[in-house]
């Protein structure tokens, strides 16, 4: 079984967005949001039980890096979304380069 922790769950994210080359992006006046998997396709990814997903879910919320939104899902705030940009541009940037295009992925990750 997967050590979980708030990291890995957000490296797990991002790795489900990259196979299944989907990536979700809210944009607000100031900020960008990314639509985060469910607590369900998390704990299926890694192959854990889904209410050992749920207690980093409430980790997350109280750290401000998530939040749930009435019939849309969880979405990153502009902590988390910082949080997964830089994750992606560290150890994901060939593959989300090609999901975004070159130009949504520079815009988004350039001032990291």
């Amino acid at each position: 079984m997967p050590v979980l922790s708030i990291d890995n769950l957000f490296d797990a994210a991002i790795r489900i967005q990259v196979i299944e080359r989907s990536i979700s992006l809210t944009f607000t006046e100031n900020s960008v949001r990314i639509k985060f998997p469910t607590t369900r396709r998390l704990a299926e990814f890694l192959e854990v039980p889904h209410y050992y997903i749920l207690p980093y879910f409430a980790m997350m919320e109280g750290e401000e890096l998530i939040t749930r939104a009435e019939r849309v899902g969880v979405l990153t705030t502009d902590k988390g979304s910082r949080k997964m940009l830089m994750l992606i541009k560290e150890h994901y940037a060939g593959d989300m380069r090609e999901i975004l295009g070159t130009e949504i992925f520079s815009a988004l990750t350039g001032k990291w």
